[in-house]
Order: structure tokens, then C-alpha cells, then sequence
């Protein structure tokens, strides 16, 4: 009997054996990366991912199993299967992080800390209140960085100007318009804040890996949707919509976002009357296409078009001081029509060679066409007051009124198309990397630049100075009438440029302290070219390092010192000097630069607050000095100056009220520059101390009603110079930039509390919010208009005051 049952054991096992069927394939996360060790079961059969996450499992046929994929990093998933026998089935399933609360457990990655790099959170940009709104408002909120003027999304850092920056979008450097004299002017910021997923930036000491520029990074990723969501936003300045989701099993992936802005209830707001018809407009789209579990293609494709009209009618402007009081009232008659419209596309290709070593590679386009038209006369009135409180007359014009007259006129016309072809590379084994790359850039530029300022004071017309001597009225003066400012320019112009970095890091210890540091170098070779072929070939090249170390101490603290050579070659901006010619011989603006950081973090209140502090030094040479008015920024395009900046910055974040982060930051800065051995003198961006708040708070008994409060006090910055004028000689400045805004929002539903009502199911998010700019309607300006009077010869400031009090209404709305 016992050998008989052992007999039909063997039958019965080889015909189970015979009835199986095989399930095979490959299990990736939710960023497409294989995952190593899954553990997959059926009964008594099992499996195990291998390095690529591959599987082969056998299993009984012809009857409905559930196989178990379970790792101890993701959340475990199951399948049932129904399989014919001897049949195989591949199948691929995608595990999820799993996401656990843990007590007094927390694990941090200190890799950007170390690195110097701010990680902001894009909510943020989303939900803090401003004039603009985006990005740029939470980096306006953040030490050395500074803009006294709300309608741009442009910012200084450190001393820099606009034009020091980098912007990169996934990895892609992006640019902002060309002839854009005003930031009303300006439309949207390039970057879609509803799109992003990642915020980085780096105010100073940044690695080689980065671009040549001399003041600072913002690195710009934007998300990889992993289910279809939507949302629209609506205000009385705009409209904001954006959708997203996957196709094909989650392989192809696409975010697509439209906006619309209307600024025209912030421009008359100001002392001057107008009738404008601004409007800016932009769709984005980026789509994410996983060939393999290896090979990823993305593309990102922008057009924009901004549109402004400009008709204005009158200004009244009153200035000067308590004692000496005056007016100044202006009658205009033409109009402004600008357009900039912009198409912008790339294509990046990413391969994982294998779990060290990763390539990418870039082809993207720029191409720009902008028309800037205007022909504006404006017959002003220059008056004093009497100023004697004694006088019945007090507050009545008592002087000779001064009348004059300027006409402006240009047809500026630019065309300008950028490629580039940029390999990067990163190879990474245990706790060394490196990274390295390799790009080439063509860029072309063609524009005719003509403009002209005429003046003309009661009556005579005022030549430049150093023109013919005019003593008029004096005199009869019979000579051509001449314009006191005029520019007749056109150029054709390519630069190709060929760019080479690399740079190794590390992360390791010295007895039980974490240390981190980087090395790294760039080149940089540019060619320009004019229509007539001639060249002027130049070459620079920089070497960077970073150091960052956390002691093994009982408070949490982290030190770093970062800095090196930072070099900016010219752009089309910098060739170009005041009369609108190109100078190819222009050389790279050169800076040595130091930073040193520290973050301690610690608990107050029983919550969590971090302090950053940075102490900072830039030695500059080869200066190309530049005027700044409104922002526009005009070179002399020369090397004849050096200059410094040097300044201390901090910044308190934490829960200042539970559950909420806020943020308080303070900036010195001093930085100042000599023209030609002339002596010192303060730069245009000398913006001596800066106090910053973005806070958030809500009703503890109503938590769905919540307050944004974006408070910023600036120094001011020197005003400027009038035309054709020594500006040393012109060293006033501007009165210091004060500004609230604040706004309150009732969130009917959101993720943290969802909503139980019928009519708010199918929304995962609706928020309606009442914002006042300008709280307090204080009254601040960014530069002045000259006036001169014929007489005396004596130039008179005038501030151009920016927006007051606005008020708005807006609705959010996620799906």
C-alpha cells in the first residue's frame, strides 16, 4: 500500500506540474525605474525581481490564482490571473511608494542644503499674493533678492541686474524678451506655476554644472502627471486653466497649460490717466514618453504672444519736499501698440545606461519677433507752490509757470532665433559623482532700432549737450533742429558659442561629521560674426568648489563655504550700447566670488523653525556698466570699470502658526563701481537693507477662511541720471520702497479637508479669495522723468510712482 500511494503521488504531482502556465515581466516604480527584490507569490510559488526588476513566475493553469508583488519599500499589490496551461502571459505592473508616518523618526535629504540650494515649495507661488503673481513673487520674498517694481517678474540678486540670471525650465535655459522697456510692458513670466513640481534656487556660489552668469539660478522642473487632474483659475486680471493625465498604460504622459492676463486695472491705478488695452497670453504644453524602462523622451513647447496698447491722456504728479513744494501736469496725445510674440520648443532625450550611469540629450529652439511702436507728445506744466503757512495763498501756484514739450518716437523692430544642442552626462558609484556636459548654441539676431526724443522748452528746442552752444531766448539761434536723443541703428549679427563643464562630488565623513564638496570647471568659446563675416573669436574659463560639513553635534547645524570664478560672455543686450550698435569686442564680465553659509534647525513653540544666514563677496572686473530705467537696461558696452558687492543675508522660516510656513528675511547689501578710475560710486541695484514677510495664517475656529500676507520694505535704490549727462554727478535716490499685500481665501474643500456636501463632490479643490493690493496705497517709484528747465539749465526729478490700492476677486478650482 505505501509504495502504491508513493506511485500515485508521482502520477498526481507530474500531472499538476503538466497543468501550469508562466507569468513574466517587469516591475518599475512610479518614475519607470526597475525595482530590485520584489518579492512575487502564489501559493507555494514564489519569485524574486532581479537588478532590471525582471520575473519569471510558474503557476497553476486554468484556474483564477491572485499572485501578491510586495516590497518593503512599496506598497504591496495584487492580481488575480486566469491562465490557459502552458500559455504565457507577460504582464508589468508599477508599485507605489509606500508613504507611513513614523514617531521621532525623520530622514532628510541635506544634499541641496549642502549644496546652498533653497528648495521652495510650489504651492506657494500659487496661493502667496501679489501683483504678478508665479515664482518670482515667493523669490522677491527672499534676502538679496529685490525688484521695486511689482508689474515685472525680473529680480536683482546680490547686486546683480535682470540680466544675471539663469532660468532653467527641465533643465533647459529659457530667456525673457528683448526690447521690453516697462514692466507693464512685460506680460507673463515664463514660467507656469501651475505646472511646476520642483523649485530650486541659488542665490550665489552655484556649481559648474550651471551656466555662466554672474548672480544666480532658478531651476525649474516641471511635473510628470501619473493620473488625469485639472484645474482653472479666474480673477478680474486673467484666467488661468491647466489639464493633465496619461495614455497608452501610462507611457505617454501630457500637461497642458493656457493663461490669459489683462493688467490694465494695475497701470490705471497710476497718476497717469490712459486708455490701455493690454493683454498677454500663453499655452504650454510637456509631454513625457517612456520608450522602455531606459529611454524617456520629453518635449516642451511654449508660444506666447503679448499684445499692449497704450493710448495716454494726462498725469499730475506731485513732488519735491515739504518746503519746496511742486507740480507737474502733463497733456499727451498718440499711442504705444508693442507686440512680442515668442515660440519656444525642445526636445530632451534621457537613457539609464545602467543604475550608474545616466545620459541626456537636448535639442531646443527660441525664436522671438518684436515690434515696439510709439509716437507720444507731451506738453507739460512745471509749477511751485506756496509753501508759507503763513501766506493766505499757501498751496497756490505763486511762480511763473515753465511750459515745454517732448516728443517721442520709435519703430523698433527685433528677430532674433536660438538653437542649441546640449549632452549631459552623470555617472554615480556609492557616494562619488560626476557630472559632465557638452553644448553648442547658435544664436541670430537681426534688428533696426530707430528712436528719437524731442525737446522743446517754451518754445526752444534743447539740443544734447555738448551740441552748438544755444543761448536762447537770449539770442536768435537759426541753426538745424536737432533731437536730444536719437538712435538709428540696424544689425545682423550670429554668435555660436561652444560650452564644456565638469565637476565631481562626494559625500563622506570625517570622524562621525557628514562633509560634502564638489569640484568643478567650465569653458567657454564664442564667436561674433557680423553680415561681412568678420569674426572676433574669445575664450574664458572658470573653476568652482563648494564645501559643506554637519557636525555630529546636539544642535543641528549645517556649515558651507562655496565660491570661485564667475564669468558672463555678452549676450545681444550687453553688444549693444547706447546708440543701438553692436560691439563684438565686447569681453566677458569676470567676478570671483565667495559665500559662506549656515542652517541651524531647531524647535520653538514645539515647532519646527530653520535659520539660514550667508555672508557673501564679489570682486568684479571687465564691467560693462549699464543705465536701468523702468526695466529697461542699457549698456555702454565697454570693459572700462571694475566693482564689488558684498552683503549679508538671513532668513527665519517655521510654523510661526501650526501647520502653516512662514518666512521672514533680511538683506544687507552694499555694492558700488568705478568708471574709468573716476572713483567709487553706487551701482543702480545699491539697494542698502531689505525686510521681507510672506505670512500665512487662518481663523483657529474657522480654519477654512486663510490669510497671505506679502509685506516688503526696501532701501532705495540710486534714481539715475538724465541723458547724455555724468552720472556721477547724479547720485540722489529714490524713496525707499514700501508695500502690503494681502490676501483672504474660503476654502470650501481640498485635500486636508474634504468636503461632505453633495454639490462639492466632484471638486477636489474650491477656493474664492478677495486680494488688496497696495494695502496701505503707499505711494512708491522706480525712476524718475527729467525735466529741464531752459533757463536755468537745472534738471528737475520727477518720480514715476507705481500702482496704488487694487482691489481683486479670484476663484481656484481643482478636479
Amino acid at each position: 500500500m505505501r509504495k502504491f500511494a508513493f506511485i500515485l503521488f508521482l502520477i498526481t504531482s507530474t500531472f499538476i506540474y503538466a497543468q501550469t502556465a508562466t507569468v513574466k515581466g517587469v516591475v518599475n516604480n512610479e518614475f519607470k525605474t526597475p525595482i530590485e527584490g520584489v518579492a512575487i507569490t502564489c501559493a507555494q510559488y514564489g519569485a524574486e525581481t532581479n537588478q532590471k526588476g525582471e520575473y519569471i513566475l510558474t503557476i497553476p493553469a486554468g484556474i483564477d490564482i491572485i499572485i501578491t508583488y510586495s516590497h518593503v519599500t512599496y506598497k504591496t499589490f495584487e492580481k488575480k490571473f486566469n491562465i490557459p496551461k502552458n500559455k504565457t502571459l507577460n504582464y508589468s505592473p508599477t508599485l507605489t511608494v509606500k508613504v507611513e508616518e513614523m514617531e521621532e523618526v525623520i530622514v532628510k535629504n541635506e544634499t541641496k542644503e549642502a549644496q546652498g540650494i533653497l528648495k521652495i515649495d510650489p504651492a506657494d507661488a500659487v496661493k502667496i499674493t501679489s501683483a504678478k503673481g508665479g515664482v518670482e513673487t515667493v523669490l522677491l520674498a527672499l534676502p538679496g533678492v529685490n525688484n521695486n517694481n511689482e508689474l515685472s517678474t525680473q529680480y536683482n540678486v546680490r547686486g546683480g541686474n535682470f540680466d544675471e540670471n539663469l532660468v532653467y525650465v527641465n533643465g533647459i535655459e529659457v530667456y525673457r524678451p528683448f526690447l521690453i522697456n516697462s514692466g507693464q510692458q512685460e506680460g507673463l513670466s515664463f514660467v507656469n506655476e501651475n505646472l511646476v513640481q520642483n523649485i530650486n534656487f541659488s542665490a550665489g556660489g552655484f556649481q559648474a554644472k550651471y551656466g555662466d552668469k554672474l548672480s544666480s539660478v532658478l531651476d525649474i522642473t516641471y511635473r510628470t502627471p501619473k493620473e488625469f487632474a485639472a484645474g482653472v483659475n479666474a480673477s478680474l486680471m486673467g484666467a488661468k486653466a491647466n489639464v493633465e493625465g496619461t495614455l497608452f498604460n501610462n507611457k505617454l504622459s501630457a500637461l497642458l497649460g493656457a493663461r490669459y492676463q489683462n493688467n490694465s486695472m494695475f497701470i490705471n491705478s497710476k497718476d497717469i490717466e490712459t486708455n490701455t488695452k493690454p493683454n498677454f497670453t500663453d499655452v504650454q504644453l510637456f509631454l513625457s514618453y517612456f520608450l522602455n524602462s531606459k529611454f524617456k523622451i520629453d518635449f516642451l513647447g511654449v508660444y506666447s504672444l503679448n499684445n499692449y496698447n497704450y493710448t495716454p491722456i494726462s498725469r499730475k504728479t506731485n513732488f519735491g519736499t515739504l518746503t519746496d513744494p511742486k507740480e507737474l501736469i502733463v497733456f499727451y496725445d498718440g499711442q504705444e501698440k508693442d507686440s512680442f510674440e515668442t515660440l519656444f520648443g525642445a526636445v530632451n532625450g534621457t537613457y539609464t545606461v545602467n543604475e550608474n550611469l545616466h545620459l541626456g540629450l537636448t535639442l531646443s529652439s527660441f525664436h522671438t519677433i518684436e515690434q515696439e511702436r510709439y509716437d507720444i507728445l507731451a506738453n507739460y506744466n512745471l509749477s511751485e507752490f506756496d509753501s508759507d503757512f503763513n501766506s493766505k495763498d499757501i498751496g497756490n501756484d505763486n511762480s511763473s509757470p515753465q511750459f515745454g514739450t517732448q516728443l517721442d518716437h520709435a519703430r523698433n523692430n527685433l528677430d532674433a532665433l536660438i538653437g542649441a544642442v546640449d549632452f549631459k552626462g552623470t555617472y554615480k558609484k556609492n557616494k562619488h559623482q560626476v557630472d559632465f556636459g557638452i553644448k553648442y548654441k547658435h544664436e541670430n539676431f537681426r534688428d533696426q532700432l530707430k528712436e528719437y526724443e524731442v525737446l522743446d522748452s517754451i518754445g526752444y528746442n534743447v539740443r544734447p549737450l555738448g551740441n552748438i552752444s544755444n543761448n536762447e531766448p537770449y539770442q536768435p539761434y537759426d541753426g538745424a533742429i536737432v533731437p536730444f536723443n536719437y538712435i538709428n541703428a540696424k544689425n545682423n549679427i550670429s554668435i555660436n558659442r561652444f560650452v564644456l563643464f565638469a565637476q565631481y562630488s562626494k559625500n563622506s565623513f570625517i570622524n562621525s561629521h557628514k562633509i560634502w564638496y564638489n569640484l568643478g570647471g567650465r569653458a567657454h568659446y564664442w564667436t561674433v560674426s557680423d553680415v561681412n563675416n568678420k569674426n572676433v573669436n574669445q575664450a574664458t574659463y572658470s573653476l568652482r568648489g563648494q564645501f559643506a560639513i554637519k557636525p555630529d553635534w546636539d544642535n543641528d547645524m549645517l556649515f558651507r563655504i562655496s565660491g570661485g570664478m564667475y564669468n558672463q560672455p555678452p549676450f545681444y543686450d550687453e553688444l549693444r550700447n547706447p546708440k543701438g550698435e553692436i560691439i563684438p569686442t565686447v569681453k566677458a564680465q569676470k567676478s570671483l566670488q565667495a559665500v559662506i553659509g549656515n542652517e541651524f534647525s531647531f524647535d520653538l513653540w514645539n515647532r519646527p523653525f530653520k535659520l539660514i544666514s550667508e555672508a557673501y563677496y564679489k570682486h568684479l572686473t571687465d564691467v560693462n556698466i549699464y543705465t536701468v530705467d523702468n526695466v529697461k537696461i542699457t549698456y555702454l558696452a565697454n570693459n572700462n570699470a571694475v566693482a564689488y558687492a558684498a552683503g549679508l543675508d538671513f532668513r527665519l522660516n517655521g510654523e510661526f502658526v501650526p501647520g502653516t510656513d512662514s518666512w521672514i528675511s533680511i538683506g544687507f547689501l552694499k555694492t558700488e563701481e568705478n568708471y574709468d578710475n573716476l572713483g567709487y560710486i553706487a551701482r543702480p541695484t545699491d539697494q542698502r537693507f531689505k525686510f521681507a514677510m510672506l505670512f500665512q495664517d487662518y481663523i483657529p475656529n474657522i480654519p477654512s477662511v486663510k490669510m497671505y500676507l506679502n509685506l516688503v520694505y526696501n532701501t532705495g535704490v540710486p534714481g539715475g541720471s538724465p541723458a547724455n549727462t555724468n552720472p556721477y554727478n547724479y547720485q540722489n535716490r529714490l524713496n525707499d520702497y514700501k508695500r502690503a499685500d494681502i490676501g483672504i481665501t474660503y476654502v470650501f474643500t481640498d485635500a486636508k479637508n474634504v468636503s461632505q456636501k453633495t454639490w462639492l463632490k466632484g471638486f477636489k479643490e474650491l477656493a474664492f479669495g478677495v486680494e488688496i493690493f497696495n494695502l496701505f496705497d503707499i505711494q512708491n517709484s522706480i525712476t524718475n522723468t527729467w525735466v529741464r528747465d531752459v533757463y536755468s539749465k537745472e534738471y528737475y526729478a520727477i518720480p514715476n510712482y507705481m500702482t496704488s490700492r487694487v482691489f481683486n476677486l479670484k476663484l481656484d478650482m481643482k478636479f
